[in-house]
């Protein structure tokens, strides 16, 4: 993302030499996480209103952490064997439930979605115990899966049975309560030490590559629905946005992750790891995921004289969001603010303009060029910026 960072390769300092890539075991997890995209994006077809947006983000943080947490636990716990197997397809089959929950999550399905997370959490305490007999100084303290797994699990399970709106206030204290306890492991030393970066963030880009691949099937299926001349260029375009996308962060953000993870020394690098693949790339996947839901909408109403005020800021407020992140990422690792600003002020502003100003006077296929045209852009300056760096023997 032009000096921005899509964290998808990197070693920690002190991780090891040894080569880590995602295990089968893990891939077939991912799959789930596919259900969970397709449930979140066909939530935002339409016209969704603030509401459906943040009933949308607060949804999807939940399934986001329960697949962050189990992706850290293999990280770190490398051992194989059938009880570790079986914990994670327990998990898998808690995230299923929580995906099939999702349309009626702020409804009658509320209580499945919460034991979906306290039934993860359960899995969760299973794959860290292992790490409470390490040898010191690697040894996991008792009381953190105990209290950031098991009470977790036993504090969701009773929301289960709370009425309504209360539910989803201790949902959101719930959360929130975690941050605390997951900030308090931020030291480089100890199980933390045992951290590959590079597993970690070939992860989190399999993730992207999911949610991604998620617009692309909205695109198919929209088309399939809508068999007319405007739907498919529209869904041209917006495969051309997504290929765009893809083409960026895979080119030019993973290997200025790479230097960035390989700089830092030991307990920054792990702050780091924790910051860009646990926090902020929840909101570079919920942006995709977004942007997914109002491509389908585009290809569904590419008949209609514009689109509709909710498909223009799940569409475009998406592109916007997803630039942001990436900037607040490049601004985490260090990079110069007047090099992020080169290319978050377009990236973001341009997709705002479209929302705010020209969106209800354009067709729907004439947002999506727009949008296509800054992402290619966007790509073409970050093409530019590695160049010259290469010339000058930065990179």
């Amino acid at each position: 993302m032009g000096d921005s960072v899509a964290v998808s390769g990197g070693e920690l300092p002190g991780a090891g030499e040894r080569e880590r890539h995602a295990a089968w075991l893990e891939l077939f997890f991912d799959l789930v996480f596919v259900a969970v995209a397709a449930q979140l994006a066909h939530g935002l077809h339409g016209d969704p209103d603030a509401k459906d947006f943040a009933v949308f983000l607060a949804l999807y943080f939940p399934a986001w952490w329960t697949w962050i947490n189990v992706t850290a636990a293999m990280n770190v716990v490398e051992r194989d064997s059938p009880r570790r197997r079986l914990l994670v397809l327990w998990a898998m089959l808690c995230l299923a439930a929580m995906a099939a929950a999702l349309p009626e999550a702020v409804g009658d399905r509320a209580p499945a979605y919460a034991l979906g997370f306290a039934g993860a959490r359960l899995a969760l305490m299973g794959l860290w115990w292992p790490a409470t007999a390490f040898p010191e100084p690697h040894r996991l303290p008792k009381w953190r899966p105990l209290t950031y797994c098991l009470a977790a699990a036993a504090l969701w399970s009773v929301s289960a049975f709370v009425p309504s709106p209360w539910c989803y206030v201790m949902w959101a204290v719930l959360v929130v309560a975690e941050m605390p306890l997951l900030m308090g492991g931020s030291s480089g030393g100890g199980l933390l030490s045992r951290l590959h970066t590079g597993h970690l963030v070939e992860r989190v880009g399999l993730v992207v590559i999911i949610v991604l691949g998620e617009a692309v099937l909205g695109l198919v299926t929209s088309t399939d629905h809508h068999w007319t001349a405007s739907s498919g260029v529209t869904a041209v375009l917006g495969f051309v946005l997504i290929a765009a996308l893809w083409w960026s962060y895979f080119d030019f953000g993973s290997a200025a992750a790479e230097r960035a993870l390989h700089t830092a020394p030991g307990g920054s690098a792990y702050r780091l790891a924790r910051d860009t693949t646990g926090y902020l790339y929840f909101f570079v996947t919920a942006a995709v995921i977004a942007m997914a839901g109002g491509l389908a909408t585009a290809v569904e109403e590419a008949h209609h004289a514009h689109l509709t005020t909710g498909a223009l800021w799940a569409l475009a407020g998406g592109q916007a969001l997803y630039h942001a992140a990436h900037a607040a990422i490049a601004l985490r690792v260090g990079r110069p603010l007047g090099s992020v600003a080169v290319w978050t002020v377009p990236g973001v502003g341009v997709p705002l303009l479209i929302v705010l100003l020209l969106g209800h006077a354009l067709a729907p296929w004439a947002v999506v060029l727009l949008l296509v045209a800054e992402a290619v852009a966007h790509l073409v300056y970050a093409d530019v910026v590695a160049r010259r760096r290469r010339a000058a023997g930065l990179l």
